[in-house]
């Protein structure tokens, strides 16, 4: 996946990545782009992402507008622990950030 495309940030050197399977059998993986989340929260997280399926390539329009783009990043906002991070899910992959 080219990260400028998906919408994704690079991958950090120090990041953590863990991998899974979605609902459908497709490789799926977490990666914690601040390398400092524990993993058995990246692990409940890619848990919590497969459960609501929102690992795959979705239909959005992120103005709001008449049109749609396939694969389009979703952004939202996600407490690993006690600290609040960025979460980024694109296609197959999600990205744990710092605000």
């Amino acid at each position: 996946m080219v990260e400028e495309e998906s919408g994704l940030p690079p991958i950090s050197p120090h990041a953590r990545i863990v991998t899974g399977q979605t609902k459908r059998g497709k490789p799926c993986r977490v990666v914690d782009n601040t390398g400092s989340v524990a993993e058995v929260h990246l692990r409940e997280l890619l848990l919590d992402l497969v459960e609501q399926d929102l690992f795959q390539p979705l239909g959005l329009s992120s103005t709001g507008g008449n049109s749609i783009q396939i694969g389009a990043a979703k952004n939202a906002h996600v407490q690993l622990g006690d600290d609040l991070y960025r979460l980024i899910v694109a296609d197959y992959e999600a990205r744990v950030e710092r605000f």
